[in-house]
């Protein structure tokens, strides 16, 4: 029986998104790498992901941090289908404000590929023309008029993962608290 290579597998609908430029890196078989620090995700009043791109090794611990006063949600989706994940689906609990313990989420994924996900206390999946799942701003909901939401790339790939933000190497932001 004959099957498609693994790139062909990989929905279409990705092919606008930044993910859609790293799908030929994912197709690297996982390895078992030293255990790697945690790579940070944060979050404050303009109700938004800073880092809303990151890239991580297959175990390797993604933490959103939340320094914002307000609560937020991070759950995966696949865009494909619209489902939400009942792995991928956390919450944090606002921040008073700095020097205060901040609340976190963290979870890791085991195998190379795409997760996405978004807030949804401050974004809403909407399915649009073509049939792909998108994370959109909550109309009333304020904010830069971008959508609170995100993509995790797991791969082996080392270029990839040298890419992400120096933000992602702080679990603390100094300056970045709000809400």
């Amino acid at each position: 029986m004959h099957t498609s290579p693994p790139s062909r597998r990989i929905p279409h609908l990705l092919r606008n998104s930044a993910a859609a430029l790293a799908v030929g890196l994912l197709l690297a078989p996982a390895s078992h790498a030293a255990a790697a620090p945690p790579v940070y995700v944060h979050m404050n009043g303009a109700n938004m992901f800073l880092e809303n791109v990151v890239v991580v090794r297959p175990g390797q611990d993604v933490v959103f941090v939340d320094q914002d006063t307000g609560a937020h949600t991070i759950i995966g989706y696949d865009p494909a289908t619209g489902k939400t994940s009942t792995r991928f689906d956390g919450a944090v609990q606002g921040t008073p404000g700095p020097g205060h313990p901040v609340s976190t989420y963290a979870i890791a994924f085991k195998h190379t590929g795409l997760q996405f996900y978004y807030c949804s206390v401050h974004a809403e999946l909407v399915k649009e023309p073509g049939g792909r799942t998108v994370a959109k701003k909550r109309p009333t909901v304020h904010g830069f008029g971008d959508p609170m939401a995100g993509l995790i790339i797991v791969t082996t790939d080392k270029k990839l993962l040298a890419d992400n933000p120096a933000t992602t190497h702080q679990k603390i932001l100094p300056g970045y608290f709000g809400g």
